[in-house]
């Protein structure tokens, strides 16, 4: 019975016509292993993973392979990206069987989802210190048949371990003095010949784009107390501009180099690398760099159905063979006669939620309206999509599939922040009424924040939670999204309760952020905007007038450009910010405020910033 030909992610579609008789993420798995009593094996990866298609072709598509596991096993295959609570509760208990985490995911549970033993990548023969896969599956099996009482001991240990590993929060957001002091020490861990920040010193060490982190020293708090900070940022995206981890002839930049001196990269391009990356290039000042991110979000990731694509496969076919970057490696000339790496078209709610802010800042600051256009294409089609008739989000669609994953609050504090963003720059209230909508959806009445639902419906059946405070990896963390947005809402007026809920949700990270500052770049970016008074500029008139332009480059934590008429329905819309803004004589006029106090309106551009 073949289970994945109609998934709604393409990951699990790849693997629909093994002869593993895999399962997709659900009770039914779980129920089907309690009735044959064998052990579960979960295998974890995403569409653009290159390691995760080398263990596909050698293992999942291999027939001898396949008839071990499905004899003894009961498989189940997981996309991260459609399932990323499933994929951070099973990274965080694979912890304890190995130090190299990464994708592939290879874990074995019990039928009642306790993990006993878990790995990433297992060859099909063994070769450089690692066992081959069927050998693993062997000792797995016979450990589950001979020695079942010490395997459930182990996972059950290891499920008290992660709960009972939960730290306390703080009793205040972090001080200006703290984020300073943290910006300090990650700019002093900064790659000085090569910039950005490597795992290790040797040239072999690998080098992501970290875009939270550069972010968050890019903060305008932070200037004067770590003024060194934006450089380190500035230092690491001109760094990669000028690298290999940049596609001058598409735009975008790919996962991440393999070497210290961003040279031989992995060559996927993800949504969540480039989304983030135009808005830290805007952070600083580099409108090429961010307009470049920006093109290939729109050229190459924007569906027809206007939703932005998860990511782009750094394999494709040339002269009939399988080609790791081959396609990248040519110019425009030699791309034009190939078939391009294949998109993973899969349309994450969250990630086009930043795709949409980042898209509708640079369509504003730029003064690009195809990158606004798009920004409202992809809200639009994110709305329709991936948001029921009863308000709660999900987490995916695939053409116009949609997942049955619960959304997260990744994705409901992305979305919001993106819909936000979509207002203020076009104007429109509705997208501000949504985003509000979606925040309040996440706090319930005694103040708990979570994701309507509670999370993913199979972990908390099975009692299985995460270890410790999320951190932020290529995107913000589920926290750190949801801050961000309630963050936004009260900067634009929607009331000081929501900037309770952004520091409710910094003070219980606080700690492990602080602890581990390269780790939790966005939630130290909130962090920073709440330790001083918002700056909120708000221009209303022409907005292709000059004072208008002069707004446009001024950096602050609300820039809006809107007409009379707009700004009466912002503000008859909640967004207490508009209240009273008008065109002085019907001249564009700009309101320069500081933590909700305006300065008196002008209409000379002189006179702004």
């Amino acid at each position: 019975m073949n289970r994945l030909a109609n998934a709604s992610s393409p990951y699990l579609r790849l693997h629909a016509a093994n002869p593993v008789a895999w399962y997709p993420w659900g009770p039914e798995a779980f129920a089907e292993a309690e009735r044959r009593d064998v052990p579960v094996l979960v295998s974890i990866g995403y569409s653009t993973c290159h390691w995760c298609h080398v263990m596909a072709r050698e293992s999942f598509a291999d027939d001898a392979t396949a008839a071990i596991i499905n004899d003894g096993f009961v498989a189940i295959k997981v996309d991260r990206e459609e399932h990323p609570d499933v994929d951070a509760a099973y990274l965080d208990a694979a912890s304890a069987f190995t130090r190299n985490l990464g994708w592939p995911l290879t874990v074995f549970t019990t039928p009642r989802g306790a993990v006993f033993y878990a790995g990433t990548y297992w060859p099909d023969e063994a070769r450089g210190g690692l066992p081959a896969f069927r050998d693993v599956l062997a000792a797995v099996r016979e450990a589950w048949t001979q020695r079942r009482e010490e395997v459930e001991r182990t996972g059950e240990a290891l499920r008290q371990a992660i709960a009972g590993a939960a730290a306390p929060g703080a009793d205040a957001p972090p001080s200006l003095d703290e984020l300073a002091a943290a910006a300090r020490g990650v700019a002093a861990a900064e790659d000085r010949e090569h910039g950005g920040f490597a795992a290790g010193l040797g040239m072999e060490s690998p080098k992501f784009p970290n875009v939270p982190v550069l972010r968050f020293l890019a903060c305008e708090a932070l200037a004067e107390a770590a003024p060194d900070a934006a450089d380190v940022a500035r230092r690491a995206l001109r760094a990669m501009a000028d690298s290999e981890l940049h596609d001058p002839v598409e735009g975008g930049f790919f996962r991440y180099a393999t070497r210290r001196d961003w040279t031989v990269p992995h060559y996927e391009r993800m949504l969540t690398d480039n989304a983030g990356l135009i808005d830290a290039a805007l952070d600083v000042g580099e409108d090429d760099i961010a307009r470049d991110a920006a093109r290939f979000l729109v050229d190459v990731l924007q569906q027809p159905s206007g939703g932005i694509a998860a990511a782009q496969d750094s394999e494709s076919i040339i002269d009939g063979a399988r080609s790791e970057g081959g396609y990248y490696a040519r110019d425009a000339e030699g791309r034009a006669g190939l078939q391009p790496p294949a998109l993973d078209g899969k349309i994450v709610t969250g990630w086009n939620g930043h795709a949409i802010a980042a898209l509708a800042r640079a369509g504003a600051v730029l003064g690009d309206a195809r990158f606004l256009e798009a920004a409202r294409w992809a809200a639009d089609a994110v709305l329709e999509t991936n948001l029921g008739a009863d308000g709660m989000l999900r987490r995916a669609s695939l053409d116009e599939i949609v997942s049955s994953a619960p959304a997260t609050l990744e994705d409901y504090g992305g979305l919001a922040r993106g819909l936000l963003a979509l207002a203020l720059a076009t104007g429109e209230p509705a997208y501000a009424v949504r985003a509000r909508e979606l925040v309040d959806a996440c706090v319930e009445e005694d103040g708990t924040i979570e994701a309507p639902g509670g999370g993913d419906p199979v972990l908390v059946a099975q009692g299985v939670q995460t270890a410790g405070v999320p951190s932020d990896g290529a995107a913000p963390s589920g926290p750190s999204a949801l801050a961000a947005a309630a963050l936004a809402l009260w900067q634009a007026g929607a009331g000081d309760r929501y900037r309770s809920v952004a520091v409710t949700l910094v003070k219980a990270a606080a700690p492990a952020a602080l602890a581990a500052p390269i780790a939790h770049g966005a939630l130290l970016q909130v962090a920073a905007a709440l330790a001083e008074a918002p700056h909120q500029l708000v221009v209303v008139g022409d907005p292709g007038a000059p004072l208008a332009q002069r707004a446009r480059r001024i950096r602050a934590d609300i820039v809006a450009l809107v007409s009379p008429e707009q700004a009466e329905a912002l503000a008859a819309a909640g967004l207490s910010l508009f209240e009273g803004k008008t065109a002085l004589d019907g001249r564009t006029t700009a309101y320069d405020c500081r933590g909700f106090a305006c300065r008196l309106p002008v209409t000379d551009p002189d006179q702004l910033g």
